[in-house]
């Protein structure tokens, strides 16, 4: 029933009238709108200051509560840590083989702690384990003065990628996440970080699913990753966790399952100022399971399939086939039955030339007056101009019009 919906709605996005800027199709499925565009749909009630629940795979959210709202951060900033240092990695200006020298300064880090000393010189490979299963404030200071020169230097780093990322709320005044003042971030912006960490660095994802690590010769006790989920449900594969009195206890966590149509679809929830470690992973668990099973996700068009074949006046084809460079991916609601809008906004007439991947308009997804999402829309093949003739007959036809 879903694959002749699409045909139909494939077909309706073809037939194209000249002088119409707007094309518009409607089609009746399943449908959502995120939280923050009032949803019928309720969550699960949170036991947490602040939380999101974002569709990662349909860049929607879900669920949100107080997610603008400046908190403390706690070791939810080692994402960012490992940000900058996973960056360094990329530029090759340090290697996962590298050791590092551990300074007075990071041995003597309170906290939680990866047990190294000055005696040690670590691979930059452990201090990321260090830093991220066990959350050691040791290591990150070790990965931050061998990466920045000076812990000072590598906050700079740090804020500088906040602003650069579009975190606007965020401010890093150490790369631990100690309690001092005016180290704040929001939810929003977490998951503006906690996605871009997925999207740009895949190759060290590892890390944030890795159950058990224990530097030689440090305590026993210390190799348990404080992520619970990893432990209890299979689908979970990160992120970190937080915790100080300020911020209560916080978890970025993310889950990826197989749905059919679309493959792996992929959610993060966040989850602050809960009042316990067991606390933060169960509720964080409600929320992945709830945006599992509340909503379906919906692919309406493949990275690169056309979108529609709209008219090119004065080229050397008549056509052109337009689309988006990813998957076209949606929420919505499951079980509900709803009116999908969709519609592509694009400049009228389109006048050769016209380049592959020239911004072309773009894909609005609506359900009634709400836009649920926007997709830009770009050119999936080159048109170019066409000869004095056609322009020219081309050029009567648009004026008669």
């Amino acid at each position: 029933m879903f694959s002749r919906i699409l045909r139909a709605l494939h077909l309706r996005l073809d037939g194209h009238h000249p002088w119409m800027a707007t094309l518009f199709i409607t089609l009746t499925l399943a449908c959502a709108l995120p939280a923050q565009a009032q949803m019928n749909i309720s969550p699960p009630e949170i036991a947490a200051r602040n939380y999101l629940l974002l569709d990662v795979t349909a860049s929607q959210v879900l669920a949100a509560k107080n997610i603008e709202e400046p908190v403390e951060q706690a070791s939810l900033t080692k994402l960012m840590t490992a940000y900058v240092v996973f960056d360094a990695l990329r530029a090759q200006k340090i290697s996962l083989t590298q050791t590092l020298p551990v300074s007075e300064r990071a041995w003597k880090m309170p906290g939680s702690r990866m047990f190294i000393d000055p005696k040690m010189q670590v691979a930059v490979d452990d201090l990321l384990k260090g830093m991220i299963v066990q959350s050691g404030n040791d290591a990150t200071t070790a990965l931050a003065e061998g990466v920045g020169g000076t812990v000072e230097h590598f906050v700079k780093l740090m804020n500088d990628q906040a602003k650069a990322l579009g975190m606007n709320d965020t401010t890093y005044k150490n790369p631990e996440g100690l309690t001092e003042p005016g180290h704040l971030s929001t939810a929003r912006d977490l998951s503006i970080l906690a996605t871009s960490l997925m999207r740009e660095f895949p190759e060290y994802m590892h890390y944030y699913s890795t159950k058990h690590y224990r530097y030689p010769g440090t305590p026993e006790a210390n190799g348990n990753n404080r992520n619970l989920l990893l432990f209890r449900d299979p689908s979970v594969d990160g992120l970190k966790t937080g915790y100080t009195k300020a911020a209560g206890f916080c978890l970025v966590s993310t889950s990826q399952r197989e749905v059919p149509n679309v493959g792996q679809r992929r959610l993060l929830a966040i989850v602050l100022g809960a009042d316990s470690e067991n606390s933060r992973a169960t509720e964080s668990q409600k929320l992945l399971n709830w945006g599992y099973t509340a909503f379906d996700a919906v692919k309406l068009f493949e990275g690169r399939q056309a979108m529609a074949t709209p008219s090119v006046w004065k080229g050397s084809a008549s056509t052109i086939q337009i689309g988006s460079h990813d998957p076209v991916v949606v929420a919505l609601p499951t079980g509900s039955a709803g009116q999908l809008t969709t519609s592509i906004e694009r400049p009228d007439p389109l006048l050769a030339p016209l380049y592959l991947d020239q911004s072309i308009g773009t894909l609005k997804i609506s359900l009634g007056n709400t836009v649920l999402k926007e997709v830009p829309v770009v050119a999936l093949e080159d048109v170019s101009q066409a000869g004095f003739l056609g322009r020219t007959w081309d050029s009567i036809r648009l004026w008669i019009q």
